[in-house]
């Protein structure tokens, strides 16, 4: 078996080397790639899709499969100049020919030219008013311009930017402004980025197994064989998924019998722009193994098994918190604490930033730390992640500003897959919300 796995690799890395090799452009059919390379046209077509998935082609419609260009992935937490643009609501003065260079980091000028100077590197945005001289200067060390207050710039610094393709952005934002619009852009992203998609964790190092409903179960079995898999999504001549067959469903089968029979019907898919936890939702609540991911014309371009989302959420439980959401600004101030029994609860102060509009503590607000309280309380006899089913929540006495509270979490019932916690929330020794969240264990 492993030496047919072994040929099947080889394979595989001769075709995705012959199809590099191509210029882009170059169509491509199953047929030609089988016969110029002496191999079978399943291992031809399963290669092409492998290629596909990596970027080194693409089928079209009415034109088939052809070589292209294959992408760079796109760096998240790198902004552009272009996107400065947007983010200041800013116009180009000069060097447009650079607006889609990436800058690595913002100097503020908000001293004199010289020590300016000592901070100014090629591919820094130089955040300054109207300095005629440090634009200039700026530009010659490599460095793009955001000039702040509505200012414009010289004719001879423009035509030095356009020459050297740097560009000189103008906004009518003052220099704080600008500096906070760009820092919460920064910031939006590097959230986005901590947040795993599905597309992030698709292998893309190995071949995506499917089958045709007319297959038989004969060639499923030879596959098995060759992969050692035993489950495959079934998809339709546009490799829409329209199935999923098991080793389990073509027990006692012909061998000439279709597996388009035998498979079950309308399996659930995910977008590969889903994030990685509604994956794991879906496997969860639905009990499935596999998961077939669609781009948005609902083509397959991979799948997703459970234990592929468990190997995600542990990383991003181990990554460091570069950016902080809403929910982590507000848990932040709560410290865990044990009563004398060694029972874990949380103590901490109402913030001016947990009010509604009436001054009142915010319901909602109450409601997340009881949540994150839940999840830590599990999280200490279970390792996973949670997700939940519903949240009954009584508020019984309205907080102000700097009351201090304290959560005390009552594990209620506890198993494999699924959790009950009472939780109640204290003020000077006065109940004054409580709440019982039950939620299934993802692990």
């Amino acid at each position: 078996m492993s030496s047919d796995n072994s040929e099947l690799n080889t394979k595989h890395e001769q075709i995705t080397k012959y199809i590099e090799s191509l210029s882009v452009g170059t169509k491509l059919s199953v047929r030609k790639i089988a016969q110029e390379l002496d191999v079978s046209e399943g291992t031809a077509y399963r290669a092409i899709k492998e290629a596909e998935n990596s970027g080194l082609v693409s089928t079209k419609r009415r034109i088939g499969t052809i070589r292209v260009e294959k992408k760079e992935e796109h760096q998240i937490d790198k902004l552009t100049f272009a996107e400065i643009v947007k983010v200041v609501e800013g116009v180009v003065l000069g060097g447009s020919a650079g607006i889609h260079k990436t800058l690595n980091k913002f100097v503020i000028g908000a001293m004199q030219l010289e020590a300016m100077l000592k901070y100014i590197e090629p591919g820094n945005l130089l955040i300054v008013g109207n300095r005629v001289q440090a634009h200039m200067c700026a530009l010659s060390q490599g460095s793009g311009v955001l000039i702040t207050g509505g200012f414009d710039t010289t004719p001879e610094v423009k035509k030095l930017a356009d020459d050297l393709e740097l560009p000189i952005i103008g906004s009518s934002y003052d220099t704080f402004t600008v500096a906070a619009m760009i820092n919460r852009a920064i910031e939006d992203r590097l959230i986005k980025k901590q947040i795993l998609i599905v597309e992030d964790i698709i292998r893309k190092d190995t071949p995506v197994y499917s089958l045709l409903p007319t297959n038989t179960v004969k060639e499923m079995e030879k596959l098995v064989e060759q992969t050692s898999h035993t489950r495959y999504p079934v998809v339709d001549e546009d490799q829409k998924p329209i199935g999923i067959i098991t080793t389990k469903d073509i027990i006692g089968a012909k061998p000439d019998q279709p597996i388009g029979e035998l498979m079950t019907l309308n399996p659930l898919v995910i977008s590969s722009k889903a994030s990685v936890a509604s994956a794991g939702h879906t496997m969860v609540w639905e009990g499935i193994e596999l998961l077939p991911v669609i781009d948005q014309d609902r083509k397959m371009v991979g799948v997703i098994s459970r234990k592929d989302v468990m190997k995600a959420m542990q990383y991003m439980q181990k990554q460091p918190q570069n950016a902080e959401t809403f929910e982590v600004q507000i848990s932040a101030g709560f410290e865990e604490l044990r009563n004398s029994e060694g029972k874990l609860y949380f103590r901490g102060s109402v913030t001016p930033q947990m009010t509604n509009y009436e001054g009142m503590v915010s319901e909602g607000v109450l409601s997340t730390l009881m949540i994150r309280a839940a999840y830590r309380t599990v999280q200490e006899h279970k390792k996973g992640d949670l997700i939940i089913d519903s949240c009954s929540s009584y508020f019984l006495v309205a907080l102000q500003i700097d009351d201090v509270i304290e959560i005390v979490p009552t594990i209620i019932e506890l198993s494999r897959r699924f959790c009950k916690i009472d939780l109640e929330m204290m003020c000077n020794g006065v109940r004054v919300a409580r709440s019982m969240v039950t939620a299934r264990i993802l692990q």
